[in-house]
């Protein structure tokens, strides 16, 4: 009976001894085998220049291995991969076990096989989870004591793949690794160690010991001290984050943005994006947000089905947008920060892409205070505005305007239509006409039909212009008569018209009662004088004809003289008449 009792026992033990044992099984990564013990330790010493953990075995078969270890199973793998990829081991190593072995003759004095996979320190298994931490620093701040190669080999087993792929990053970011950020330490990663260490004063060996792996990862993250980087769950918005909290603070909610703005003297702000929606809302989020102040207008931009990124570069400011959409919901954040503060705005980003989740929740359409409404408002943000707006006029389905030379004189970027970049083709500052060409081509609705016959005095014309600088969204038109075919002093390139015009009409096509062009409504201050209010001046349609032809620019003409229905004239105008913007 006792003894059938031990053998349960037994059977019991047996199998959770064994798994005990699996879970820290020793493996070595062998790179190859020698006939002789001479030729054996000249191969390990030249691996063991640009390799770490080299040792040498006896083998029963009386060659002698090269393995590299000891390793789990795990790294040993991931040893394998990364160092038959860059060329370092032979194409045919492999992982062997410890049982192939049986004297180990390097280094000398070594004796790993006698250490039992539970009792060994200088395995680290990849079982054991490792906290997340805030920034890329896992070192103790407490100052270690320094080690010998050796001690520091042997700490280098206890690191985890993301402390060794750590290292290597920060490595890259302080100059002296250019490789790839695979965490295997191989002879680019050693170079680069030996290269920091000599930079640092500490002796090139290109293996790093535990007080020097912490100030490495100290200088790294000196850069992000003071911005208080700390994880921000913000439920309303569903969105959780690395937020640089001694900078910005949490001001309001106004969907979709949760407003996160500047506390102190860095003029950052922060903001999360989140809204219920589909591909359409993101395309329209993508485009109003690119009419923001905080957006600077250059810079590069990619919007796709279900994401976008949209960068803006200033010399003031430089801000990034990232928005995905996924299950309905659209979500982001935006980081707004000072130009010339490259290196930390570049660390913080990171920091943010890498931490950004989504949580439940989504920011409700009513969320926060509405009471502040206003056409220069977008959701509590200020729109991008331009100096001054002016009208103009389709001349050829090119997509070709005619406007007031105004916006030649003084702006540095000119649109048209909804924001269509336009360049200065010709222009005549003595008749105030100009022409643009836009950078890419349009399809206008109508074209300006230029009347050959000379008008009779006192017939009826009207201006089509964006009266009020394109608030209405559509042109507008303003009637009146034609008073005169010469100017004041008689011009026979102005006309003179009875006519209430606003600034933003200056630059729209004068159209008589059938809807071909008189001439081009100019500025009230074209004649140099004070005049009654309701006179206007014109450049006729001669003038803006010459301008053209000189730009080498074919137009429409006609001769007909007709009256068509008040909307029809209204509609034929629309379809020509252009909002001009000019831009700092």
């Amino acid at each position: 009976m006792t003894r059938y009792f031990l053998l349960m026992v037994l059977m019991i033990l047996l199998p959770a001894t064994t798994a005990l044992s699996q879970q820290k099984q020793v493996v070595w990564v062998q790179v190859e085998a020698q006939p002789s013990l001479a030729r054996a330790q000249e191969s390990i010493r030249r691996y063991a220049t640009a390799l770490q953990d080299v040792n040498g075995f006896s083998l029963s078969s009386g060659w002698y291995a090269i393995a590299l270890g000891p390793y789990t199973t795990e790294d040993a793998e991931q040893v394998l991969r990364v160092y038959r990829s860059e060329g370092i081991i032979p194409r045919d190593s492999y992982i062997a076990f410890s049982s192939s072995y049986r004297q180990q003759f390097w280094p000398i004095g070594a004796n790993f096989l006698n250490r039992t996979p539970l009792n060994t320190p200088d395995i680290q298994t990849a079982q054991t989870p490792e906290p997340e931490p805030e920034t890329l620093a896992a070192e103790p701040l407490t100052e270690p004591a320094d080690e010998t190669p050796s001690q520091a080999r042997q700490g280098e087993r206890l690191l985890s793949r993301e402390d060794r792929a750590d290292l290597q990053i920060a490595l890259k970011w302080a100059g002296f690794y250019d490789g790839a950020i695979d965490a295997a330490f191989g002879r680019g990663t050693r170079s680069s160690m030996a290269r920091w260490q000599e930079a640092n004063n500490f002796e090139g060996t290109g293996i790093l010991t535990t007080k020097q792996r912490a100030e490495l990862m100290r200088q790294y993250n000196a850069v992000l001290e003071g911005l208080g980087l700390q994880m921000v769950s913000d439920a309303a918005a569903g969105i959780s984050i690395k937020m640089p909290l001694d900078i910005v603070a949490f001001q309001k909610y106004d969907p979709p943005f949760a407003h996160y703005t500047a506390t102190g003297d860095v003029d950052a702000s922060v903001l999360l994006i989140s809204q219920e929606g589909d591909s359409d809302t993101l395309t329209g989020l993508y485009d109003i947000m690119q009419t923001l102040e905080i957006v600077p207008e250059t810079g590069p931009r990619t919007l796709k089905q279900n994401a976008f990124t949209l960068i803006g570069e200033s010399a003031l400011t430089i801000s990034h947008t990232e928005v995905w959409l996924q299950n309905g919901q659209i979500k982001g954040f935006s980081l707004v920060w000072p130009a010339g503060d490259e290196e930390r705005r570049t660390r913080l980003l990171g920091e943010m892409q890498q931490s950004f989740a989504r949580i439940d929740g989504v920011l409700d359409a009513n969320a926060g205070n509405h009471e502040e409404q206003s056409i220069d408002l977008v959701s509590g943000l200020e729109i991008r505005r331009p100096i001054f707006s002016r009208s103009g006029f389709f001349v050829d389905q090119a997509g070709t305007v005619v406007t007031t030379v105004e916006v030649v004189e003084s702006c540095r970027r000119i649109t048209i239509e909804d924001g269509h970049e336009a360049e200065v083709a010709a222009s005549n500052n003595g008749l105030g006409i100009a022409v643009l060409r836009p950078l890419e081509n349009l399809a206008p609705l109508t074209i300006a039909a230029f009347q050959q016959v000379i008008p009779r005095l006192k017939s009826d014309i009207a201006v089509a212009g964006y009266s009020y600088g394109g608030v209405l969204g559509a042109p507008t038109l303003t009637f009146g008569q034609l008073s005169d075919v010469r100017g004041l002093n008689g011009e026979k390139s102005l006309k003179r018209l009875a006519l209430a015009a606003l600034d933003g009409d200056v630059g729209g096509p004068v159209i008589d009662a059938g809807g071909a062009v008189l001439g081009m409504l100019l500025p009230a201050s074209q004649s140099g004088r004070k005049l009654p209010e309701g006179v206007s001046f014109a450049a006729d349609a001669d003038a803006v004809q010459q301008v053209l032809t000189q730009a080498g620019i074919s137009i429409s003409k006609t001769s007909e003289q007709k009256q068509i229905p008040p909307e029809v004239l209204t509609h034929k105008a629309a379809g020509m008449t252009v909002l001009v913007r000019c831009w700092e």
